[in-house]
């Protein structure tokens, strides 16, 4: 049995961030000269709002946490990639289960946390970017909120996970009471109009084999049923075993092996591009929009020592996968 994963209270993180703020012009340890305002020309209009700039931090256990997320506003990022939540919330995860020596690697998947303390930590860090924005003199934080949400449509289905999606949208007593409590430290937040919807945008997540018609039923749930603008995260296994091989061994040299398994039981090219026609179609029809994640994880064979010898396989991450994705998108 692991550790518990437990959160700070947001009264804490409220306390540490403002106080520090005053007293040594720092935040989390990071200096006021380094924060990061993206200019005018970043922004863009995405899903019925203003973001201050198109960039931003990948879904992974940094994203989890409320005082990860303000962290990485401060340091420049606007498009929040939120943890990925799913129904099993009470999962085991190895430790260690991240490896960025280098390239990055992972053996982890879901939330850390219980559905219901993750839809609290996203909302505690959405309280304290309008806070944070407003102290500093910005007109808002400019943040959009991307909600993942997996693996399968059944999981999606059930009470707790559409409860969370719910609350995301729909912040309501649970958002008067986090601005309370920030008001304790910091009262100018009672002033604010902070909206009640965090995110109106899911990225579909499913595991590596996931067959595209599954893919395609989830996301039409999203779109049709849960009225949700929707994105689907696919594989770098699109670009095929000879090319995505001959990229990351021969051209970039990394000595990473791919087992035949990860190209056998995730979708070909072919299939993902006609659920893409299809999804797209549907989201023509509503007031929403459809689009694409590039990419999820690369599944490698565990060739290190970092992770328990028990994790067969890892799942590859950082600049060993940016050219294929890269090249995928092409």
């Amino acid at each position: 049995m692991g550790k518990p994963f437990r959160t700070a209270p947001l009264e804490m993180l409220a306390g540490w961030i403002f106080r520090e703020l005053d007293a040594r012009d720092t935040v989390m340890g990071i200096p006021k000269a380094n924060f990061q305002v993206p200019t005018a020309a970043m922004a863009r209009e995405m899903f019925g709002h203003t973001v201050a700039a198109p960039l931003g931090v990948a879904a992974g256990p940094h994203s989890q946490l409320a005082q990860n997320i303000v962290s990485s506003w401060l340091c420049g990022a606007r498009f929040i990639e939120l943890k990925t939540v799913q129904i099993l919330d009470e999962i085991e995860v190895s430790r260690p289960c991240i490896d960025v020596e280098d390239e990055g690697y992972n053996c982890e998947w879901s939330q850390e946390l219980k559905l219901e303390e993750s839809f609290t930590e996203y909302l505690n860090a959405w309280v304290l970017l309008h806070a944070l924005a407003h102290r500093l003199g910005l007109p808002g934080p400019g943040t959009h909120f991307n909600m993942s949400v997996g693996y399968d449509l059944k999981g999606i289905q059930t009470p707790r996970v559409q409860a969370y999606i719910a609350a995301m949208r729909h912040g309501g007593a649970a958002l008067a009471d986090a601005v309370a409590r920030v008001a304790q430290v910091y009262p100018a937040v009672k002033d604010l109009d902070i909206p009640g919807e965090l995110s109106n945008h899911i990225t579909l997540s499913t595991m590596h084999g996931c067959p595209p018609d599954e893919i395609q039923r989830i996301a039409t749930f999203l779109l049709t049923e849960v009225g949700v603008h929707t994105w689907v995260k696919l594989n770098p296994t699109l670009l095929g075993a000879p090319r995505l091989r001959g990229m990351l061994n021969a051209t970039q040299g990394f000595d990473i092996e791919v087992p035949d398994s990860a190209f056998d039981h995730d979708p070909k090219f072919d299939q993902a591009v006609a659920m893409i026609r299809n999804l797209a179609a549907t989201a023509r029809d509503l007031p929403l929009q459809f689009g694409l994640k590039l990419t999820n994880t690369l599944e490698v064979k565990n060739h290190r020592t970092v992770f328990p010898p028990a994790e067969k396989m890892m799942y590859l991450s950082g600049r060993a996968l940016h050219p294929l994705t890269l090249n995928l998108a092409q």
